[in-house]
């Protein structure tokens, strides 16, 4: 499939079927931290729920509270709902949280987890070192060290580079929720959950902003939508501070005309943090979701290519 082609599909009302670059269903056989290493930007979506799930629908669906797990080694937020889809005998090694809103952040399951270092913004640093330092002195643990992140700073962890980007979303008058960008070799992922659209600062710190030449483009990108699918979505209260489908798809054909998203070709965009209240089932959305959308699913393993 030649790029031009690639883009005119972007746009389309119904889903196309897209051939994927790895995928793993549910269960723990996951790739080794080697293989990982060695094949791209491997993740693993432990949840892939917004906070409004609580256990199976009346549809007999269940989605657990959104994080993800990268290479084996990283998380991105945590709660106790993803315990049970960490694979046998993974140990990550830090913890990068988007903002502490309850359904992102856990100090309790952190604690569980012994996870050595935590990195979150610096506008809720103190909330952060008073909560997981009492959860570490009642469990008589120690304390992981804990990293303030400024917007636009990047951490190295051996092959892997997260950069803090600010999201769009609203906690209280002084905490800065993040969106992430990583990379890893010629791989560059936004991570963008919770965040009303990408906001402009993150865009041009990314290298995506088509205003700004000459920028980096990024092959891959994991976007919350919250809110559903057509005007129920985008009409729906959540609007000043989560996205919907339609959002994310005119990102994506945004960033695709402009040349600032140069995915592997056939490689979707992942939809995360699905609320529940407004979004059909994962078969409905594998059937209607407008290419090269795909809402992931609780398990579902990819390694993103560039």
């Amino acid at each position: 499939m030649d790029r031009r082609h690639f883009l005119r599909s972007a746009g389309i009302a119904t889903a196309a079927v897209v051939s994927e670059p790895v995928l793993r269903s549910a269960g723990h056989s996951s790739l080794s931290k080697s293989e990982a290493s060695a094949s791209g930007l491997h993740v693993r979506f432990l949840g892939t729920g917004a906070a409004d799930w609580n256990g199976p629908d009346d549809r007999g669906e269940h989605r657990r509270l959104s994080s993800v797990l990268l290479d084996k080694r990283i998380l991105i937020d945590f709660t106790p709902t993803d315990a049970d889809m960490l694979p046998e005998g993974c140990q990550p090694e830090c913890i990068f949280y988007t903002h502490s809103h309850g359904d992102h952040y856990n100090p309790g399951a952190l604690m569980d987890l012994h996870v050595p270092k935590v990195h979150l913004s610096k506008t809720w640093i103190t909330k952060a070192w008073k909560e997981i330092g009492e959860i570490a002195a009642q469990k008589g643990l120690k304390t992981p060290e804990i990293v303030p992140l400024s917007i636009g700073e990047t951490t190295v962890c051996d092959d892997i580079a997260i950069t803090a980007l600010p999201a769009n979303h609203a906690i209280n008058s002084t905490e800065q929720a993040l969106i992430y960008l990583i990379e890893k070799g010629p791989v560059r992922i936004i991570y963008a959950t919770d965040t009303g659209g990408i906001m402009g600062v993150a865009a041009r710190i990314a290298g995506i902003d088509p205003h700004v030449r000459p920028g980096s483009p990024i092959t891959g990108l994991i976007m919350e939508a919250t809110m559903g699918m057509g005007e129920k979505g985008d009409e729906d209260f959540r609007l000043f501070t989560h996205s919907s489908v339609n959002t994310v798809l005119h990102t994506v054909n945004m960033l695709l005309r402009h040349n600032r998203y140069l995915p592997q070709e056939g490689q979707p965009v992942y939809l995360t943090h699905l609320a529940r209240t407004l979004h059909p089932t994962q078969a409905v959305l594998d059937a209607t979701l407008p290419a090269p959308l795909k809402a992931a699913y609780d398990g579902l393993e990819v390694v993103f290519r560039a």
